[in-house]
């Protein structure tokens, strides 16, 4: 039985409360947890802070574009990426509290921020609401690209759940192409490409 847009709305409530609160669980075990911890690990307290917040918007941008998704395979295919997305949450937030370090405090904001442009992408129908998925993931997986490289060698912990973030980050893009995603106009990637930098940058400090 299918939800009422009230109902739908209420559950993306719930799913704020759970990503901004820290209460979201994963379903599968952290890639970190059989892994020793490194000589100096929190050198990267800061990447990690970063990858929850892209956490963070990804649950938002989700949860916006699955609102308004008008075929249920779309739907329900964002449902299912938005679980593998809760898995890193989880894992960036528990990563965190081994760093003794925390979330961003502008979480909120951006996770605001995300779920209307959620919203935006799915009025506009589902090849477009996809094809911003796949383009957020393609900048995502190169972020991560660079994560690895930047992480130190001997935090194998970190590494390990950036790795397995961004093979499924590659498999999500796969995902939204495979479903007509539409190329987005250029000045709409550089403005994505212009907020991630911002928002990079902001979280590694705040």
């Amino acid at each position: 039985m299918p939800y009422s847009r009230l109902d739908s709305l209420l559950i993306a409530a719930d799913e704020a409360l759970r990503a901004l609160s820290g209460a979201a669980s994963s379903a599968r075990p952290s890639p970190a947890s059989t892994l020793p911890e490194g000589d100096d690990p929190r050198a990267s307290a800061g990447l990690m802070r970063v990858n929850h917040t892209g956490e963070i918007c990804a649950q938002a941008l989700y949860s916006g574009q699955a609102l308004f998704a008008r075929d249920e395979v779309v739907r329900e295919a964002l449902k299912s990426a938005a679980g593998e997305e809760r898995d890193h949450l989880s894992w960036c937030r528990e990563r965190l509290e081994e760093l003794d370090s925390r979330p961003s405090f502008l979480d909120p904001l951006w996770y605001v921020g995300s779920f209307g442009l959620g919203m935006i992408s799915g009025l506009a129908g589902d090849r477009w609401s996809m094809g911003f998925l796949a383009e957020t993931e393609a900048q995502v997986e190169r972020h991560l690209e660079g994560h690895l490289d930047a992480l130190p060698r001997n935090d194998a912990r970190s590494r390990a759940v950036v790795a397995q973030m961004r093979d499924d980050e590659s498999r999500h893009g796969a995902l939204g192409r495979s479903l007509g995603a539409r190329e987005l106009p250029l000045p709409v990637k550089a403005a994505m490409r212009l907020a991630s930098r911002v928002m990079t940058r902001t979280a590694y400090y705040v």
